[in-house]
C-alpha cells in the first residue's frame, strides 16, 4: 500500500512546501506506486481455476436443461389432465346428443328445444368434440363397429352403407366407435359368351353332299 503525503508543511523542516516541491513529491510517490509489482501467477493454479470455471459452467447449463425439461413435462401433464377431464364430461353427454338426434329424426326437435340442442352441440364442438360415421366412407375397423354386412358389385371395397349410431372423437382420442352397416365388393356374374364374327354361321355340309 502506498501512502501519499499531501501535507503543505514539511514535517522535517517545518517550512511551507513550494509548488515545485509538491510536484516532485507527487511524482516520486507515483513512481513508487508504479514500482509495486504484482505477485507472480502460478500457471498451475490458473489452469485449475479455469477447469473449475468450466465445470461450474457445465453444471449450470445442465441444471438449466433439466429445469426446461421439467417445465415441459409439467405443462404436458397438466394439459393431459385437463383433456382427460374434458373427455370424461363429454362422454357423459353423448347419450344426450343421441336423444337430440333421435328427436330430430322424428320431427320433435323444434322451437326452443332445438335452440337448446344446437347450443349444446356447438359448445361441445368448440371444446373439441367431433362426430364421424357417414354413408359412403371407407370402412375403418379402428373407428367403425360393423353390426351389419352385405355385398354388392356397386362398391369397390368395404364401404359404410348404413349408420346406426354415430361415433365421436375428442382430439386424437376415440370416445365411441360408429355403429355401421358394411357392404363388401361382390364380383359380377360370368362374362357372356363371345358372339360369332359372321352374320350367320355357315352350315356344315351333310354327309355325302358335295360343296357347290
Amino acid at each position: 500500500m502506498v501512502v501519499r503525503d499531501r501535507r503543505r508543511i514539511d514535517p522535517e523542516t517545518g517550512e511551507v512546501r513550494s509548488a515545485a516541491a509538491s510536484e516532485e513529491l507527487a511524482a516520486a510517490e507515483a513512481a513508487a506506486e508504479a514500482t509495486v509489482a504484482a505477485p507472480p501467477v502460478d500457471p498451475g493454479a490458473l489452469a485449475e481455476l479455469q477447469q473449475q470455471l468450466e465445470e461450474r459452467t457445465a453444471d449450470l447449463q445442465r441444471l438449466q436443461a433439466e429445469y426446461a425439461n421439467y417445465r415441459k413435462r409439467v405443462d404436458r401433464d397438466r394439459e393431459l389432465v385437463v383433456n382427460n377431464a374434458k373427455a370424461s364430461v363429454v362422454t357423459e353427454l353423448l347419450s344426450v346428443l343421441d336423444d337430440f338426434e333421435r328427436a330430430e329424426q322424428h320431427g320433435d326437435l323444434t322451437g326452443a328445444f332445438k335452440a337448446v340442442a344446437d347450443k349444446v352441440a356447438a359448445t361441445l364442438q368448440k371444446a373439441g368434440l367431433e362426430a364421424f360415421g357417414h354413408q359412403g366412407e371407407e370402412f375403418d375397423p379402428s373407428v367403425h363397429e360393423a353390426v351389419q354386412h352385405d355385398t354388392s358389385p356397386e362398391v369397390s371395397g368395404p364401404t359404410v352403407t348404413a349408420v346406426l349410431r354415430r361415433g365421436f372423437r375428442f382430439g386424437e382420442r376415440v370416445l365411441r366407435p360408429a355403429m355401421v352397416g358394411v357392404t363388401d365388393h361382390e364380383p359380377g356374374g360370368q362374362d357372356p359368351a363371345p358372339e360369332s364374327t359372321g352374320r350367320h354361321a355357315a352350315a356344315e355340309p351333310a354327309d355325302g353332299d358335295t360343296p357347290q
